[in-house]
């Protein structure tokens, strides 16, 4: 059971899981660590799901996806008929009203919908992945210098299951540098998973850049794959100038993770969802939402 708190309804409620049962026999049995380990983390498992989400006969799943998760399709552009396969649903875009975005120049954006946890004042070699487990930032960018930067800084961690929205956007007006990737393991980013998982996000494939922002500084933007990712797909050009709100990309299918770290004094995080954080709870938030402001 995943519990996460309703910012708008001020209610905690419990988070429906896609193959909620799958993911406890595969990361909480013997049996089930032993095909994960063999089979269910490599590569070429996401890629031969990602092969049959890019064909014609997942597309009978669109359907029963959208009301067992009840996706409210009045968000978006396209309509169920549209899409010719699962992952067209699943990179799914927005109608341009669907999520007001705050252009207030000292106000800090969600970059897309899903749960959110932040960490201030942030020790570069054990930054939170979940209760009771850390990571170092070194090894999850593997670049000394530029991890360097962001000491004492803050860390947003943006959990997006499979049931949301899984385009990522840019938090600012400001220059985007060029995407490192980084080769890794295919893990699910699930709270199950990462209870019994040490350092996923630095075990997964992943990628990242530096975005030079107009009023947040130099931001550390981080995109971890997961299980049944067929890719992450970035759709912005490096060195272009690019607005608030303005697209970066993409997840093809699975539940991922986007984290976002700042350089020290940058921002002021909102105090409901620090105290969220402080006790162990994720807080679901939407793309354009107003969760922090300019430090100065």
């Amino acid at each position: 059971m995943i519990k996460y708190f309703n910012r708008k309804t001020k209610q905690y409620e419990i988070e429906q899981v896609a193959s909620e049962k799958y993911l406890k026999w595969t990361y909480c049995s013997p049996l089930g660590m032993k095909l994960l380990e063999l089979v269910i983390k490599k590569k070429i498992f996401s890629k031969l799901y990602g092969y049959f989400c890019n064909s014609k006969y997942s597309k009978k799943n669109i359907y029963s996806f959208i009301k067992n998760f009840n996706i409210n399709m009045d968000d978006y552009e396209e309509h169920a008929d549209d899409f010719k396969c699962f992952n067209d649903f699943f990179s799914r875009t927005l109608k341009n009203n669907a999520r007001p975005i705050d252009m207030n120049k000292k106000v800090l954006i969600s970059p897309g919908d899903g749960r959110l946890q932040i960490y201030e004042n942030i020790n570069l070699n054990k930054i939170v992945q979940i209760k009771g487990c850390t990571y170092s930032l070194y090894n999850l960018i593997d670049n000394t210098h530029i991890a360097k930067r962001f000491h004492k800084g803050t860390c947003l961690i943006l959990r997006l299951c499979p049931t949301d929205y899984h385009r990522f956007h840019f938090i600012d007006h400001g220059v985007c540098d060029p995407t490192y990737k980084i080769r890794g393991d295919y893990y699910s980013v699930n709270p199950i998973a990462l209870r019994n998982i040490p350092n996923i996000f630095c075990r997964n494939k992943r990628e990242w850049s530096i975005f030079h922002s107009k009023n947040f500084g130099d931001i550390l933007y981080i995109e971890i794959g997961a299980t049944c990712v067929g890719s992450i797909v970035q759709t912005y050009f490096p060195g272009k100038h690019v607005s608030k709100g303005d697209e970066k990309g993409y997840f093809k299918f699975g539940g991922s993770t986007i984290i976002l770290f700042f350089e020290q004094n940058k921002v002021k995080i909102h105090k409901d969802l620090l105290e969220q954080s402080r006790i162990g709870y994720e807080t679901k938030v939407l793309m354009g939402e107003s969760i922090g402001t300019r430090y100065y």
